[in-house]
């Protein structure tokens, strides 16, 4: 039989389709989710993300009631439990937000669930974390749908999500807070421009919204989960009227604004959302995805499909995308190092080739056992300086360089040392291309032996500080014996000047510039390797740099 004779165009269209690899979005809205890295691990439940000027984050652990601080490839640190949480299903710490004028006032906003059965809103500030005022009280609160997103609009007002709590008829009720976004003052009162007389409500018709963002051009846009068949991403207007319990999804009713996108319950379950580079991202539950939603058109993609359950999302200081899991809620498959905060780099354009310069005279103060405060002066860019990596290696010579953190400002908190070791420390800037700069100088640095005596130790970090002043938070104070500590005492000196202005969780008595902490009633009892924190805040003279450098620890 004779063959047939195949046109070589046909072979090569053949050739072409068996070999060439699975389409899939690299870049998707101004992020390359090629690069993206996990950042954090070890927390429990995370459920939130606020950024504080430094460029470390915040996270609600919704099951704990505390809230850690985070920062690229270090340990999280706990920095403050919200007093009277209740946590059972859905409901317990929720929403974060840092005020837009932190620097000045301090304030961090959290929303929850609390044991006297209501939904509220409180505030409190990192430097005394157990003194939370009440702002706003009152929502309806169940185990399902109870909201809990807050964040501050473009216009300084800080904006509240509610879930109906169960009861569908809360949604379409003006008088209720539940079931709706709710628009207020940074004290908790009602502003003007408010579409109700005299309320706090924004939009109604809600069900659960999850997740607030806004674009470049001010417009409000939330998450919410449906009911059985579709989850939707709204445009929020004031007085807009969602539509819920009539409406789920598209309903083409003209009383009800219909949803921007919606997907299956399957698909998305979503929670935070994000705005960058005309481009939304939803962090979906049970659809274990991140959607990135185009608003110029074109349909949503799905990226980070490895990781589990996705809760909260932000672009962070740094100019990377802050996602974290939720694997530990009771409905997803932990692995051991859940949950995580996962973040990708923006992507390269090409168009910027050219690096930032060094950062210069890299130096280290305030070295402990366990700790280090780096600072350095500013790189620039020909366009722009977006962070600085801090790069560690081991001893006084020889060894890698490995990347061990990031700053957004030209200071770096280094913790996890171990105590009487030498560790060597560089640090580059990146731009929003990519580029990396040469690396600055290098500082050597030799931790002090763990101020060891009578059987426990205490190593401080610097939290932050500020021209005129500082919080050393946490003193962490550890039983280094093998039985049993009933009481505990820790002393260090202040630098020439320096004055404590306020303490929690010990009790500090000056004597001259030496400090004496004790161990309070309920602190005071630690078992072989288990530990307790205490922390201060203290003023310096303007321009003084110092912070205190030796604590000695010793117990009964």
């Amino acid at each position: 039989m004779r063959a047939r004779a195949v046109p070589a165009l046909i072979l090569a269209l053949i050739a072409l389709v068996i070999s060439a690899p699975e389409a899939r979005a690299q870049v998707v809205g101004g992020f390359d989710f090629t690069r993206a890295e996990v950042s954090v691990t070890g927390l429990q439940v995370p459920w939130a993300l606020a950024f504080l000027p430094d460029g470390s984050a915040l996270v609600s652990e919704r099951n704990t009631a505390r809230v850690m601080r985070v920062r690229p490839g270090q340990t999280p640190v706990q920095v403050a439990t919200v007093n009277g949480v209740s946590a059972s299903g859905e409901s317990g710490l929720l929403g974060l937000a840092v005020s837009p004028s932190y620097a000045q006032d301090g304030w961090v906003y959290a929303y929850f669930t609390s044991s006297s059965g209501d939904n509220r809103l409180v505030r409190f500030q990192l430097s005394a974390p157990q003194t939370q005022t009440v702002l706003f009280s009152g929502v309806p609160s169940a185990t399902i749908h109870d909201g809990g997103r807050i964040a501050f609009g473009p216009d300084g007002m800080l904006y509240v999500a509610t879930g109906d709590a169960g009861n569908t008829a809360n949604a379409q009720n003006l008088n209720t807070p539940a079931g709706k976004i709710l628009r207020m003052t940074p004290t908790g009162g009602v502003p003007s421009g408010n579409p109700f007389s005299g309320s706090r409500v924004w939009s109604y018709g809600h069900r659960n919204v999850q997740g607030l963002a806004w674009d470049s051009q001010g417009r409000m846009y939330a998450t919410e989960f449906g009911q059985n068949t579709w989850d939707e991403v709204n445009q929020i207007v004031a007085g807009g009227n969602y539509g819920w319990p009539t409406c789920e999804g598209t309903c083409g009713n003209a009383s009800f604004r219909d949803p921007i996108v919606t997907w299956t319950t399957a698909q998305s379950s979503p929670s935070g959302l994000a705005y960058a580079n005309n481009t939304l991202f939803a962090a979906a539950l049970r659809g274990q995805r991140l959607w990135a939603v185009p608003l110029g058109g074109g349909s949503p993609v799905a990226e980070l499909q490895s990781y589990g359950r996705l809760r909260a999302v932000a672009v962070g200081p740094d100019g990377w995308l802050w996602v974290t899991t939720s694997n530990r809620d009771g409905r997803g498959t932990p692995v051991a190092q859940d949950d995580r905060v996962i973040r990708v780099p923006p992507a390269t354009t090409g168009t910027d080739t050219s690096p930032p310069t060094a950062p210069g005279n890299l130096a280290a103060a305030g070295t402990t056992a366990t700790a280090t405060t780096l600072s350095w002066t500013a790189s620039t860019d020909n366009v722009g300086v977006t962070g600085y990596d801090v790069l560690r290696a081991p001893g006084a010579s020889g060894g890698s360089f490995t990347q061990v953190g990031t700053s957004a400002t030209t200071s770096f908190a280094g913790t996890g040392l171990t105590a009487n070791t030498t560790y060597r420390f560089q640090v580059r800037a990146r731009d929003a291309a990519g580029n990396l700069s040469p690396v600055s100088n290098t500082v050597t640095v030799t931790t002090t032996p763990g101020g060891t005596t009578g059987g426990c130790t205490a190593a401080a970090t610097t939290q932050t500080q500020w021209n005129n002043g500082y919080v050393i938070q946490p003193v962490t104070v550890t039983n280094s014996g093998t039985s049993a500590a009933t009481g505990w005492t820790v002393t260090f000196t202040l630098p020439a000047g320096h004055t404590v202005t306020g303490s929690w969780n010990a009790t500090l008595t000056p004597s001259g510039q030496t400090i004496t902490a004790r161990n309070t009633g309920h602190n005071g009892t630690l078992s072989p390797g288990q530990s307790t924190t205490f922390g201060f805040q203290a003023s310096r003279p303007s321009g003084n740099t110092q912070v205190p450098s030796t604590y000695q620890c010793t117990s009964p």
